[in-house]
């Protein structure tokens, strides 16, 4: 199980510091959405609402997963615990 959660926290370092490219389009969407705007077109600023408000539930979601990954294997060891008769401290 410790081998699982380390090869996750490599991937999701990974995935972070590969993220950082991403940041360099901001201003270019910003300029995009408002000349969008101001032409009447308000699609594109939903699209990027949108899009906000995934990335603001993201890490909620992956606490989410962890915190069920970890609450399983804690059961599973209190299980293995109790059929085995020892009580841990």
């Amino acid at each position: 199980m410790l081998k699982r959660i380390k090869r996750y926290l490599l991937t999701l370092t990974l995935l972070v510091l590969g993220a950082s490219q991403s940041f360099a389009q901001c201003a270019m969407c910003r300029g995009s959405v408002e000349s969008s705007v101001s032409a009447g077109d308000t699609s594109m600023a939903a699209n990027l609402n949108l899009g906000i408000l995934y990335l603001f539930f993201a890490p909620y979601v992956l606490a989410a997963v962890i915190a069920y990954i970890w609450y399983k294997a804690s059961k599973k060891n209190v299980k293995k615990t109790q059929a085995t008769g020892s009580f841990a401290g």
